[in-house]
């Protein structure tokens, strides 16, 4: 799968996309840059995939991408997987927002599908 570098290490890169999916999940939205929300939503994709299958190892998988965030984990397998249980993917949105003042990046607001 391409990928995004976000001139970033790649360190730093999987932090703050984990971090992302994070405030996704958690909030249901989140305002950011386009680049980010693009490559920020194939990962809330994939974990919500992952929480639909709901076995160890797509737990697993979850818990380690997310940096063992148990809070997190638990929503996605709970909360989330019963909600998109009828839906084959497609779980977020961007909204186009404006332009940010400093550098003229497009700033969009990530957020979770209703049903």
């Amino acid at each position: 799968m391409a990928y995004r570098k976000l001139g970033r290490d790649n360190k730093h890169r999987r932090a703050m996309l984990a971090n992302l999916v994070k405030g996704v999940v958690m909030n249901e939205k989140i305002e950011t840059t386009e680049t980010r929300a693009k490559e920020v939503r194939k990962y809330v994709d994939k974990m919500i995939t992952l929480g639909k299958k709901n076995d160890l190892l797509s737990r697993r998988s979850v818990l380690a991408f997310l940096h063992n965030d148990k809070e997190v984990t638990k929503k996605i397998f709970e909360d989330l997987a019963v909600r998109f249980a009828n839906r084959n993917g497609g779980y977020t949105r961007i909204l186009k927002l404006d332009e940010r003042r400093g550098d003229g990046a497009l700033i969009v607001i990530l957020e979770l599908l209703k049903d």
